[in-house]
This record gives structure tokens, C-alpha cells and sequence, in this order.
């Protein structure tokens, strides 16, 4: 590789390396925030949250790497041209096509990492991460015995409990539940006790107060009792963990389980078929995002005000196959047939790279052209 080549992507890399870590920076923090909200309001601990904050990072990464790539491409090209770095090698005789070889090797790189990434870490995280929450789903102790904390194991149903005696009775309980829009209950109990048969889960209650509100003209009922029972089995979801999800397999497992994930009554021919092929054109859309950010900069030349507008346009390409391979990909779910549509976005943007660095190696095809009209 030529010293210009070990340059251009060892800046192409740092520049890609740090957008990457924005991105996924600000993507994480969104992520997060709900994430805490649910796992801490659920009774989890931090232990918890970092553990589903690792398995959904594999997933994020895969989802910023063709905006890192492109904005590393844009960036990079733009300070050459500014700098005039372009405009030097263009005059001692390297052409566009020798010029986009380390943005080609730059997003071979990134490709080969969303290789990895799409085909086996996402779908073995996303396999570990459904598992963990069928785990915490299924747990009524996680998520309901925490004392001194206001838990909402479902929405419009509170609990809570005082402390929590070491033999597991619970002491001084409330549990607020509304919901029927009609009317709502509030539970007090000195002590409660968590029994379990079977599926079911009950809360025994001992020496409390039940209180009844009718939305209905705002009428209160309370009544003391001794002992009471709450089956709250309903509060825990008890959903079954889906063990041939297309996108909890890895793709060698995809294609070894072909046959019985079809088999399933949920399950299509099409949407099988688009994420494997969805895997596949994934990386290959990264090489032609990081070349289409080179060679539409490439165009504008050097330009004292800078190549704004040039950057735009390559947003707006990108945009538009990005949009186009969302699209394609719905069809492609509906009739497995149309596979070769996945395919299709990545292809133009080839054929838009390819005009774009004739043109830039071609400026002056146009003149010629309008002199070849005007003498005919």
C-alpha cells in the first residue's frame, strides 16, 4: 500500500472511529434512559441494567456503522479538499479511481466488521437478551420484593412493602390497583406472604384494610379483614421465550434450521428470506456509503467557500437509498421471490459512484459534447 493510501485511511479510521463513538454515544443515552426506567421501577438492580445495556450494544453498533462510515468519508474528503491535499494529487497525475482506493479499502474494513456483527454477534446477543428478560419476566422476587421502593410491576398496579423480614414476610404492605376505569382498590396490610402453586402466585395479606372507589359518583367503601388473598399471576408476564425467532439465530443457524423455523405458523418464506438476505447486503450498503461521501465531494473540485453543497447532495443520496432499501426490504418480506430487490439500492449507488468518478476524471466530457452538436 502507497504512503498516500496508509494516510488517507489511517484518517479515514480515527475519523470513523470517533464518529462511531458519538453516535453510538447519543443512541445509548436515549436507549438507556428508558431501559433504566424499566429494569429500576421493576425492582432490578444496576447489575441488571448493565448486563441488557452490553447485550443491546452489539445491535446499536451495527445500526450506526453506515452513518459513521459515511460521515467519516464526508469529513476526511472535505478537510483534503479545504487543505488543498486533493488538488495536489490530482495535479501530479493521480486520477479519481486511484484516489477512491483507500476509501474502497476504508469501507472493505467496515464492512467486514458489519459482517461479523450482523451475522453473529447481534443475533446471539438479541438470542441472550430475550432469554434474560424472560428470566426477569418470570420472576416475581425481583419484582416485587424490594422493600421501601414504590414498584410498578404493571401498569396501573403499585406495590409496595416496608421492609422484608429475613424469614420472607413482608411487612407493612400496600398495593394500589386501578385497573378497571370503573373503579380502583387500595390494599393496606399489616403482613403479607407470597404463595406459590403451580403457574399461579398469590399474595396473602394479613390484618388490613381494603378501600373501594366507584368513579360513578366518587363513593368510598372500606372494610377491614383478617386475612385476604391477591392472586397477582396476572401481574407477571409469563410469555413463552421465542426459541426460533429469525433474528435470535445466527445465520449458519438460519440456514440450518431453514426447514423447521418454516414450519412455524408465524413464520413466512419472505421474511426468512429478507433477513438473510438483509444480512448479506448490509455490510456491502457501508462500502457504498463511504464511496459516495468520497466521490460526490470529489465532483466539486476545490472551492475557496467550501463543498456545501456537494455535502448535501451526498446526504441526500444516501438518504434515498437508505430509504429505498427499507422499502425494498417490505417487499421482499411479502414475496420471497423478490429477493433480488435487497440487492437493488446497493447497485444504483454502484452505478451513481461509477458516474460520479467518470465525471471527475471526464470534467471537460460536457464541452466536448456541445462542440461535437455544434459542428454536426
Amino acid at each position: 500500500m502507497a504512503k498516500f493510501d496508509r494516510y488517507m485511511l489511517s484518517q479515514l479510521l480515527v475519523l470513523f472511529g470517533f464518529f462511531a463513538l458519538v453516535l453510538v454515544a447519543i443512541f445509548w443515552i436515549n436507549r438507556a434512559v428508558v431501559l433504566f426506567d424499566r429494569l429500576i421501577g421493576d425492582g432490578q438492580n444496576s447489575l441488571v441494567f448493565l448486563e441488557f445495556t452490553a447485550l443491546g450494544l452489539p445491535g446499536l453498533i451495527a445500526t450506526v456503522l453506515p452513518i459513521a462510515t459515511f460521515a467519516a468519508a464526508v469529513y476526511v474528503t472535505n478537510r483534503m479538499s479545504t487543505d488543498s491535499e486533493l488538488s495536489v494529487l490530482q495535479a501530479t497525475g493521480s486520477g479519481p479511481w486511484r484516489l477512491a482506493r483507500p476509501v474502497l479499502v476504508f469501507g472493505l474494513c467496515v464492512a467486514l466488521s458489519l459482517t461479523v456483527l450482523s451475522n453473529f454477534l447481534v443475533p446471539m446477543a438479541q438470542a441472550q437478551l430475550k432469554e434474560r428478560e424472560q428470566e426477569i419476566a418470570q420472576n416475581v422476587t425481583a419484582r416485587l420484593l424490594t422493600e421501601g421502593t414504590f414498584l410498578h410491576p404493571t401498569r396501573h398496579v403499585t406495590f409496595y412493602t416496608r421492609i422484608i423480614d429475613a424469614d420472607g414476610v413482608l411487612r407493612d404492605v400496600f398495593v394500589s390497583d386501578r385497573r378497571n376505569p370503573d373503579q380502583g382498590f387500595i390494599y393496606t396490610a399489616a403482613e403479607a406472604y407470597l404463595l406459590r402453586s403451580g403457574n399461579a402466585t398469590t399474595l396473602i395479606m394479613v390484618d388490613g384494610l381494603a378501600q373501594r372507589l366507584e368513579q360513578e359518583g366518587q363513593r368510598l367503601a372500606t372494610a377491614k379483614f383478617a386475612d385476604f388473598s391477591f392472586d397477582i399471576s396476572s401481574l407477571v408476564r409469563t410469555e413463552k421465550a421465542e426459541t426460533a425467532n429469525i433474528r435470535n439465530n445466527t445465520t449458519p443457524a438460519l440456514l440450518a434450521n431453514w426447514d423447521s423455523i418454516l414450519a412455524q405458523p408465524d413464520r413466512s418464506a419472505g421474511e426468512l428470506t429478507e433477513e438473510l438476505h438483509s444480512r448479506i447486503a448490509g455490510p456491502f450498503f457501508c462500502i457504498i456509503a463511504a464511496l459516495i461521501g468520497f466521490s460526490t465531494l470529489l465532483i466539486g473540485g476545490f472551492s475557496r467557500f467550501g463543498v456545501w453543497r456537494e455535502i448535501v447532495l451526498s446526504f441526500g443520496l444516501l438518504i434515498l437509498l437508505d430509504g429505498a432499501r427499507g422499502t425494498l426490504s417490505s417487499q421482499v418480506s411479502g414475496n420471497a421471490a423478490l429477493w433480488p430487490l435487497v440487492y437493488l439500492p446497493t447497485f444504483v449507488g454502484a452505478l451513481i459512484i461509477v458516474a460520479m468518478l467518470w465525471h471527475a476524471a471526464n470534467p471537460a466530457w460536457r464541452s466536448r459534447l456541445i462542440r461535437r452538436k455544434a459542428a454536426t
